[in-house]
């Protein structure tokens, strides 16, 4: 797999590959909450975020995000990868791109996650994320970065 960086070339098959890897693990793609995939570009990149996109055989696999909350503060999100490419690290690397990124750039970093997508939760755990809240079946991690 290839990581690059989101390109508006990309939009509609990244658009298509979350709102399949979400009905695949039973969400549903909710326009409201969803609004970013219609301009990834404007919402990530030209705010001081990342979106990357992991290629292979020329096909979008998978995704991750880093949006800027303020100058100190982002969000990993947007970390999906298509279940026949799970397994392999795929999801882990694009998780760590996102974390490099996000590290590199910012002293707080925020994400979220449900609360059944465990092999998710020990990923963030293992990277130094603590739980900080639970609404519902959200979990809330924090990651606090030190220069």
């Amino acid at each position: 797999m290839i990581i690059k960086t989101f390109s508006c070339s990309h939009a509609k098959e990244v658009k298509e590959l979350v709102i399949g890897v979400l009905k695949g693990e039973g969400f549903e793609y909710d326009s409201v909450k969803d609004f970013d995939l219609d301009d990834i570009e404007k919402y990530y990149l030209k705010n001081g975020g990342k979106f990357y996109v992991g290629i292979m055989d020329g096909y979008i696999i998978g995704t991750s995000a880093v949006k800027k909350i303020d100058d100190s503060k982002c969000e990993i999100k947007r970390i999906y990868l298509k279940r026949e490419f799970r397994g392999r690290g795929f999801g882990k690397e694009l998780f760590l791109k996102a974390l490099e990124y996000a590290q590199d750039n910012y002293s707080t970093i925020v994400l979220k996650t449900n609360v059944e997508l465990k092999d998710s939760i020990n990923m963030y755990i293992k990277n130094n994320f603590s739980a900080v809240k639970k609404e519902g079946c959200i979990l809330h991690f924090e990651k606090k970065v030190y220069y």
